[in-house]
């Protein structure tokens, strides 16, 4: 899948400034301070764009050319400063991106079009909104999607894409002429004018039948035996990483998949960026069963569950184990977010709330990519319908203040 434009230095003006313009096929070869700097200053940054957690994606050999996703990050530089970068990747597939293009190939491939290999700006795995252009300022910003739209062209591919993107990317992206799209996702948010204490004001303030259906779940969970251990950062040792491992690999196993992320990845992340890990082990009768793995960021107060798994199945442990612990420790800890992963309406009753997510693309060719504009304003008008039917049924007593 090698393209002629890897390893390459390439020179982009705007009205303001001359910049250099690189991408690189090993993010290693970034500075990774001079990366996290440009993390740390975006409003909406996650743990997940750091370059420790990219870096890992890359040595653990989970997210590589191997396996589809073939490293071109971009970075600009003003002199030798960096004031802009961004993860490219060059995909074989739309695997592993939660954005769904599928029936854009297969359009393609009737038409006798290549839509592989297409430019991709996203966390490999990862359908977490945050930033995805890392800038200084707006003018920075856009500078990195035109670099995106020439690479593109230059090396033939049929789009560029970039998923997950928050407010100041998708204000650039529409600026600069890119398609939205939007899909829904779950978040809870702990309310900015009365925040809860604990989980049972949480539970409280929800609508009767929904209190009492999650207190029946937790009490079911309960009575069969099941207890839960907490570990946090550090304390997360070998053995509870190789038990989570398992249970990781045996929730695919059960779809008839393969795991995304190597054990060597998580082994890299424990050391690396050891404070942003939280794991849920559940056991029963003196036996790990279950494991749930969130993602922590204490700066920011914000969590987002990831991964689970069992090895022994108990109803409704899957509630538990990735909405009721995690929200219950975000509320006893000060977290003021909680996100629950892609999709899932049934997340709504248990008291995390319909959000909009974006996307935004660029496809080379005119016809198809008019086709894919029409599609997407349809589509968009059904999202948009679908949030305003979520939007009166939440599951509180009354509206509140998202924070």
């Amino acid at each position: 899948m090698r393209r002629n434009a890897t390893r390459r230095d390439a020179s982009s003006a705007t009205s303001e400034n001359d910049y250099v313009i690189r991408i690189f096929d090993d993010p290693g070869a970034i500075d990774a301070d001079a990366w996290n700097a440009l993390v740390d200053e975006q409003a909406s940054a996650t743990p997940f764009m750091r370059h420790e957690y990219l870096l890992a994606l890359q040595l653990s050999a989970s997210a590589v050319e191997a396996t589809g996703w073939q490293a071109q990050f971009l970075a600009v530089f003003d002199g030798n400063e960096l004031i802009a970068a961004c993860p490219l990747y060059l995909k074989e597939h739309s695997y592993g991106e939660y954005v769904f293009d599928w029936a854009w190939a297969d359009a393609y491939q009737r038409h006798g079009l290549a839509y592989y290999p297409k430019l991709l700006n996203a966390v490999p795995f990862t359908p977490v909104p945050g930033p995805r252009l890392l800038a200084r300022d707006a003018v920075s910003r856009r500078v990195l999607l035109r670099a995106m739209r020439q690479f593109a062209s230059e090396a033939k591919l049929s789009s560029a894409h970039v998923l997950f993107l928050d407010d100041a990317d998708q204000e650039a992206a529409r600026a600069e002429g890119w398609m939205m799209r939007s899909t829904v996702q779950f978040h809870w948010t702990q309310p900015g004018d009365s925040p809860y204490r604990d989980f049972a004001e949480f539970l409280a303030r929800m609508q009767r039948e929904k209190r009492k259906k999650i207190q029946q779940e937790r009490r079911r969970v309960a009575e069969a035996g099941v207890t839960f251990e907490t570990f946090a950062g550090t304390a997360i040792g070998d053995a509870e990483w190789d038990f989570f491992y398992r249970c990781y690999r045996q929730t695919y196993r059960e779809h008839h998949s393969t795991p995304y992320l190597t054990r060597d990845f998580f082994a890299r992340v424990a050391q690396s960026m050891p404070d942003n890990w939280l794991l849920f082990v559940a056991s029963r009768g003196g036996k790990r069963i279950a494991v749930s793995l969130v993602v922590i960021d204490p700066l920011r107060r914000s969590a987002f569950g990831r991964y689970w798994g069992a090895v022994e199945h108990v109803p409704l442990l899957h509630f538990e184990a990735c909405y009721y612990q995690p929200l219950q420790w975000c509320i006893a800890n000060g977290y003021v977010r909680f996100e629950g992963g892609a999709q899932g309406e049934h997340k709504m009753a248990r008291g995390l709330l319909p959000v909009r997510t974006a996307s935004a693309h660029w496809l080379a060719h005119p016809q198809f990519s008019q086709a894919v504009a029409d599609f997407l304003e349809r589509e968009g008008a059904g999202v948009a319908d679908y949030l305003d039917e979520l939007n009166e049924r939440l599951p509180f007593k009354a509206p509140i203040d998202p924070g």
